[in-house]
């Protein structure tokens, strides 16, 4: 191989940041996209979705990315305080917030130097197309140890609610926003102790779950119709570490199983143990992944939001860059646009 080999420039080139946080991976667009225009996340959201999802499809899906990949781009802030925004990225499409993302998005925006520390603490006020998001990144000697974020506010939708699922009958959820809409259930109530083993089986009920909510119950936020939409569903089971409060695994997107504890997830959650009684205003809880990995919650504030009796989560946890790299794109390829094959 000629190691002074470079893709002709009639081919696309992209360049992106590799990370994970507490093992769920993003993969950060440094370079190489158009410009995505609009006054509002959401519509950035809207624009790249209908003229830049082939750049979506390449980059998360085969054979560059994989079922489970997830990545995001960096834009210009929408507001005037806003230090950047943000789009996500998913196999089946657009996420509205993501906790991981802006975890390990923050850890690498200040490691690589696209932003300046000062002191041990970094204010970042992050746009997202759920709305604003504020990340404070721990620093110590150039690194990034921990990064906490206050997310947007994050309400219960409904407790309790029975759905009658294909080949399980009825069972109960309960339904959150934190940044997204979840559908929780107990992991008991499936025999499921939340292992990496049980991941195919986490999937397909995750999905058969999800549907059968989407079908019964129809689900609106009280502000923007275009975050009113079930993105997963949450399985809730006893943690394995007893000095835990719990393990999350979250099956999102097309049966996308999260390797973190899922920060809009934990944020949703926040909300539902608050509703209930069994989380006092800053009383921290740290929740396990399907990995063991763990992310710390706690209820920072509680506001009214719309209808709703609100919570500001603050989750926080680690992440690391794991590499970096170029993606090239020929344009005479066939699957140049990705596939996926689970």
């Amino acid at each position: 191989m000629n190691a002074d080999w470079t893709a002709p420039s009639s081919w696309t080139k992209i360049s992106t940041v590799e990370a994970h946080t507490a093992g769920e991976p993003l993969r950060i667009v440094a370079g190489g996209l158009p410009p995505i225009p609009g006054k509002t996340m959401l519509d950035k959201r809207r624009y790249f979705q209908k003229h830049l999802d082939h750049l979506r499809r390449a980059l998360i899906l085969e054979p560059r990315g994989h079922a489970d990949m997830y990545g995001c781009i960096l834009t210009e802030a929408v507001t005037s305080d806003g230090t950047f925004g943000v789009l996500f990225l998913h196999n089946e499409g657009y996420s509205t917030m993501c906790g991981h993302g802006i975890i390990a998005l923050s850890t690498v925006i200040i490691e690589t130097g696209r932003i300046p520390f000062e002191g041990k603490e970094t204010v970042l006020r992050i746009d997202t197309p759920a709305g604003r998001v504020t990340a404070i990144a721990s620093v110590e000697k150039g690194r990034v140890t921990r990064v906490a974020f206050r997310n947007v506010p994050s309400f219960v939708f409904a407790l309790d609610h029975k759905v009658s699922v294909p080949g399980l009958g009825n069972i109960e959820v309960d339904i959150a926003y934190g940044g997204a809409f979840y559908a929780f259930c107990r992991a008991d109530r499936f025999g499921f102790d939340l292992v990496p083993a049980e991941a195919p089986q986490l999937i397909d009920l995750g999905r058969r779950i999800k549907q059968a909510v989407r079908e019964a119950f129809p689900i609106r936020h009280p502000f923007e119709k275009e975050l009113g939409f079930l993105y997963g569903t949450v399985f809730v089971g006893k943690p394995h570490d007893g000095i835990h409060h719990s393990r999350n695994v979250c099956v999102f997107a097309e049966g996308e199983v999260d390797r973190s504890p899922t920060g809009t997830g934990l944020s949703a959650r926040s909300a539902i143990e608050s509703a209930r009684g069994n989380l006092r205003a800053g009383q921290a809880f740290e929740v396990e992944s399907i990995l063991g990995t763990c992310f710390t919650g706690r209820v920072a504030d509680k506001i009214p939001y719309g209808p709703y009796e609100a919570v500001i989560p603050e989750i926080s946890g680690p992440a690391h860059i794991t590499g970096s790299s170029e993606w090239i794109i020929d344009p005479d390829d066939p699957l140049k646009n990705g596939f996926v094959l689970r």
